[in-house]
């Protein structure tokens, strides 16, 4: 799938099947479910759960438990724009996908 293709996606009721839980969450993040998306993250240990899991919390306004789930990651707080961000989180994701 393909950046594009999954903002197109936006416009459905529901997540392409076959998505990873982090990707599926910053779909329902886009669609304005931060709980959704949160819950998809919470328990994740991978690297790419984490580093979604500190996005929606910088997205919250929970600076602190943003900066700690970056540092979970391995990377400094990212300040670049939240849009940047997710965009930036989905194109690596989806990339990853192979």
């Amino acid at each position: 799938m393909t950046v594009e293709e999954f903002r197109t996606s936006l416009q459905a009721d529901q997540p392409p099947q076959g998505l990873s839980a982090p990707v599926e969450a910053l779909w329902w993040d886009a669609r304005g479910d931060w709980n959704r998306a949160h819950r998809l993250v919470d328990a994740l240990d991978s690297g790419q759960g984490m580093a979604v899991h500190a996005y929606l919390h910088r997205k919250e306004g929970a600076d602190w438990n943003a900066d700690y789930w970056y540092r979970r990651v391995g990377r400094a707080f990212h300040r670049a724009k939240l849009e940047e961000e997710w965009a930036a989180l989905v194109e690596a994701l989806l990339a990853h996908r192979g």
